[in-house]
């Protein structure tokens, strides 16, 4: 829980169990998790409602991003280098198929890709689907 709250401390937030419990979450799982993952991971210590705030407060601050899902669910991933101001999220995730967890893949560069003249891209995310490594292996 030390690593937790270096993080919180960095970023200017309160050191709260419930902050701990759910940031030591997504760094001891290393992959994208949902709020209902993490309230039943963390039943006892947060309720639903706290875990939303706390996921909300973790994206303004820049220690989550938001991962896309195929089946809707709004995931999260701990950040590499982003702001409050910036996220620094464009990157390819893979998702899974036997396993279903997401991955981010910050060392794959994302294709360039050439729009139209008049388009503007404001957000992009894009999900590869297949079978991990670890499942791959079994």
């Amino acid at each position: 829980m030390a690593k937790a709250e270096a993080i919180l401390s960095q970023h200017q937030l309160r050191i709260t169990q419930s902050r701990k419990s759910v940031l030591t979450a997504f760094i001891e799982n290393n992959h994208a998790l949902s709020q209902p993952d993490l309230e039943k991971m963390l039943e006892s210590d947060c309720d639903r409602v706290t875990i939303y705030r706390i996921l909300d407060s973790f994206l303004d601050k820049g220690i989550l991003h938001r991962v896309p899902d195929n089946e809707g669910k709004q995931k999260y991933a701990l950040c590499d280098a982003c702001t409050a101001h910036h996220h620094h999220d464009e990157h390819l995730h893979f998702k899974c198929n036997n396993c279903g967890k997401t991955e981010c893949l910050d060392e794959i560069p994302m294709p360039e890709i050439q729009l139209p003249s008049g388009y503007q891209v404001e957000e992009w995310n894009m999900l590869l689907q297949g079978v991990c490594a670890e499942c791959s292996e079994a």
